[in-house]
């Protein structure tokens, strides 16, 4: 049990810790205008980034299943192959992450799509820690970006958060 001098003691030790001294100073970083910028700014900048990696996604699926743009290498691709299965895949979720609708499952599918890609397409042609040297290094990319898109889910042009603040309001 405790005593109440050691009850004491604990409250005047986070007393102590939560003293306005300790609290960190204010750095360059966060002057108004900084924060202004990056509030007004980053989203827009994901939604560019968001748009302008789901078209190039989608033209990827457009190449594999619609043939366009044409990629000689697809021309006689089987309808029911993985890589076929993979344009689907690229199309769908190409779509709604363009749109901005289901953003975050969406990428999430699109960034497991792409380390599949990597790991199964690109990594067994040797030098697995150098996608350049394997062809490897747009699954990397698209797997990263969206994954980031994945976590950061909608921005503020997206489908999916419009609809929400309308139904909030």
């Amino acid at each position: 049990q405790l005593s109440i001098d050691q009850h004491e003691s604990v409250s005047v030790s986070l007393a102590v810790c939560r003293s306005p001294s300790a609290a960190p100073k204010p750095t360059a970083d966060d002057s108004p205008s900084r924060l202004r910028y990056s509030k007004t700014w980053t989203p827009r900048a994901l939604a560019m980034l968001r748009i302008v990696t789901a078209f190039l996604f989608l033209q990827h699926g457009g190449a594999k299943l619609l043939g366009v743009p044409h990629v000689v290498m697809f021309d006689d691709l089987q309808a029911l192959s993985f890589l076929a299965f993979a344009g689907m895949l690229e199309i769908v979720c190409g779509v709604l992450v363009m749109l901005g609708w289901y953003t975050r499952p969406a990428a999430f599918i699109a960034s497991g799509e792409m380390a599949v890609a990597y790991f199964i397409g690109h990594a067994p042609q040797g030098n697995f820690l150098s996608p350049l040297l394997n062809q490897g290094e747009s699954a990397v990319m698209f797997c990263f970006v969206f994954l980031l898109l994945s976590v950061a889910g909608p921005d503020t042009l997206g489908r999916g958060q419009r609809a929400r603040v309308a139904l909030q309001a």
